[in-house]
């Protein structure tokens, strides 16, 4: 389940790169929207949203990006809750079902506020996609994990995606307390950037991988950022399907 920045590098190539990520062996898309102030993103992301926000991308052009890659590959986007609000959340979830979007992240979005979105999105038939960290109390997590559509977006570490060495030893355990709260399968990010990552990930009981800071950084480098961001997805792909998810 890669994770791709609409507008980054620039519009056309991040429509390229979703190409890329159905060619390569992805099930879904994680298309995020461009903000200025992304509080559960590390360095990497945050950096590819301004450099969006800079060359012009709005929110439109974000949900055109979706339009065209759903065409192929279940996609859901990500946005943060002020983008949202701003455009009023019946207006916006309206805009996601129009171009065949699957669902819904809002990772600004407590708990306590999300009946209203909730309500917005299964109206529209989208999926309101919940996060689960490995600090939420149980209490929380059932009632967390008994709302979730789509999937349960299991945050494997503390603190904001990116890149991180090695396997996390307790990733059995986080996997294990998200299943025990939902019936939607458990897929599981943050800090995943490897295929041995994402094997672990799997082997662990996840029953789905998202890989974000990996995939930006290399669509922010070099000369042919589409096939290197391929490449990158046919070996998460190919690590995946020899692991328990295969």
């Amino acid at each position: 389940m890669p994770y791709l920045m609409a507008g980054y590098p620039d519009l056309e190539r991040s429509r390229q790169i979703a190409n890329a990520y159905a060619d390569g062996g992805a099930d879904l898309i994680e298309l995020g929207v461009p903000f200025s102030d992304p509080l559960a993103d590390g360095p990497v992301i945050h950096a590819a949203a301004v450099a969006a926000l800079r060359a012009g991308v709005r929110v439109v052009d974000a949900v055109e990006a979706a339009r065209e890659a759903a065409q192929r590959i279940p996609v859901v986007v990500m946005c943060y809750a002020n983008p949202i609000m701003a455009r009023g959340l019946e207006r916006f979830v309206g805009m996601l079902e129009s171009a065949g979007v699957s669902g819904l992240i809002v990772p600004d979005l407590p708990f306590e506020e999300a009946p209203s979105f909730v309500e917005a999105c299964e109206d529209r038939g989208l999926a309101l996609v919940p996060l689960i960290a490995p600090t939420t109390s149980p209490e929380r997590l059932e009632r967390i994990g008994a709302r979730a559509r789509g999937f349960l977006y299991t945050v494997s570490v503390t603190g904001t995606t990116g890149e991180r060495t090695g396997a996390d030893r307790s990733l059995p355990d986080v996997v294990a307390r998200a299943r025990a709260c939902t019936s939607v399968p458990v897929a599981v990010g943050f800090g995943i950037s490897t295929p041995e990552q994402a094997a672990a990930a799997a082997d662990a009981g996840a029953d789905g991988v998202i890989v974000g800071s990996r995939l930006v950084r290399a669509a922010g480098e070099g000369a042919d950022p589409v096939s290197a961001v391929g490449e990158l997805v046919v070996g998460f792909s190919t690590a995946l399907r020899d692991s328990a998810l295969g």
